[in-house]
């Protein structure tokens, strides 16, 4: 991967973890449940850190889950 794409790759992820966290922060769901899915983005926010291209996979998987209203058992 090039460095342009890689850094074009990283601003994408950026902006969508930017995103996510919007979005959990608006879900009507208990507190539990709201703080499973926020470890979830720290966990993918470190990921990129080592592994970007993975780390978009997996971000990606988690927008499609909150989208089809997936969410993690109450904590």
């Amino acid at each position: 991967m090039g460095r342009d794409s890689q850094l074009e790759l990283y601003g994408l992820v950026a902006d969508q973890l930017k995103e996510a966290h919007s979005r959990v922060r608006e879900l009507q769901v208990p507190e539990g449940v709201r703080m499973a899915l926020t470890r979830k983005l720290l966990v993918i926010t470190a990921a990129a850190k080592h592994d970007l291209a993975g780390a978009a996979r997996r971000l990606e998987r988690f927008m499609t889950d909150l989208d089809e209203g997936r969410f993690p058992e109450d904590a």
